[in-house]
């Protein structure tokens, strides 16, 4: 059944809002309306996602949980299919699962993991994908792969959503894309990380002309499949502001671009709640994106009217 594009929206934190027990924020944010509380996958100052997940779930009624996204190098697909399974089993079907071919540099100097080129760490992704897809289908799975061998492995607990929990693949470059658009159920649509850290660069590859491009190379991986997708956009600048001339000429130089094209990116929700909500009608109806996700506690406070106004819708 084709997706049908209404907006919800996401809020990615790292632990818990100031003065709250973790318990309370995952209320909280199912109080403002918030679809689902996300954690990244980092060895910096964060909670661990999993466990994270799992409490959250279990704090609430109707928040999903889920990831902006495991990196495939840090989990074996074996195990996080196992994990994943199960918090889709304590939450009754509320598990979003991120899966991404990782990119921060400073995670693998630190952890002593192998950071392999590019190529090989979305190959080994995309078999991980395979992994995660057949462990969660029914009866016994066998894979033969460069990166991965399974054998007869029946792997139990079977999720609680049929077929596994919905996949997030995430990337920015073609490849990747056309893969997310291939086998995603949501696909993230983010800029390039090539420097393994985010830069100047990173933040030009969020503006409105590279959208067009990469929309265009999932809509080439998903070919009859587009329609099924929901477009997933990482949001990390959000304010609500009668004036949002000024605070774009305020963010422009940390895009490298015009005010005006900080506004249009897809990395920005900027702007009266009517500006912003037409702004991200247009962003629907350009390139599908119809989740957005928000950064940290401030972010959830800031975008709540938005939420209100357009979850939903």
């Amino acid at each position: 059944m084709a997706h049908d594009r209404r907006f919800r929206f996401g809020i990615q934190v790292r632990g818990p809002f100031q003065g709250l027990s973790w318990a309370d924020t995952a209320r909280r944010v199912e109080e403002l309306g918030y679809s689902t509380l996300f954690l990244p996958d980092h060895f910096h100052e964060q909670w661990g996602p999993i466990a994270a997940m799992a409490a959250a779930a279990g704090a609430t009624s109707t928040l999903k949980v889920g990831t902006l996204v495991f990196d495939n190098d840090y989990r074996h697909p074996v195990t996080l299919a196992k994990e994943m399974a199960t918090v889709d089993l304590l939450s009754e079907g509320r598990c979003e699962v991120g899966i991404g071919a990782g990119w921060k540099r400073l995670d693998y100097e630190q952890s002593g993991i192998v950071e392999d080129a590019p190529g090989v760490r979305v190959s080994r992704m995309m078999e991980g994908v395979a992994v995660l897809r057949g462990l969660w289908a029914d009866g016994p799975f066998d894979y033969s792969g460069t990166h991965y061998e399974i054998t007869g492995l029946d792997g139990g607990p079977g999720p609680y959503t049929p077929g596994g929990p919905p996949l997030i693949v995430a990337g920015g470059s073609p490849r990747m894309l056309r893969f997310a658009g291939a086998h995603a159920d949501i696909v993230g649509v983010n800029p390039s990380i090539h420097s393994g850290e985010v830069d100047a660069d990173a933040a030009r590859d969020g503006m409105a002309d590279r959208m067009d491009a990469k929309v265009g190379w999932v809509k080439e991986g998903a070919g009859a499949r587009w329609d099924d997708l929901e477009i997933n956009a990482w949001v990390p600048v959000a304010k609500v502001t009668e004036d949002s001339a000024s605070f774009a000429e305020l963010l422009a130089p940390s895009f490298g671009v015009p005010a005006d094209e900080a506004l249009e990116s897809p990395m920005t929700i900027v702007g009266s709640i009517a500006e912003i909500t037409d702004r991200l009608e247009e962003r629907r109806s350009r390139w599908g994106f119809s989740y957005h996700v928000i950064q940290d506690e401030s972010g959830a406070i800031e975008m709540a009217p938005v939420v209100a106004a357009l979850a939903g819708s």
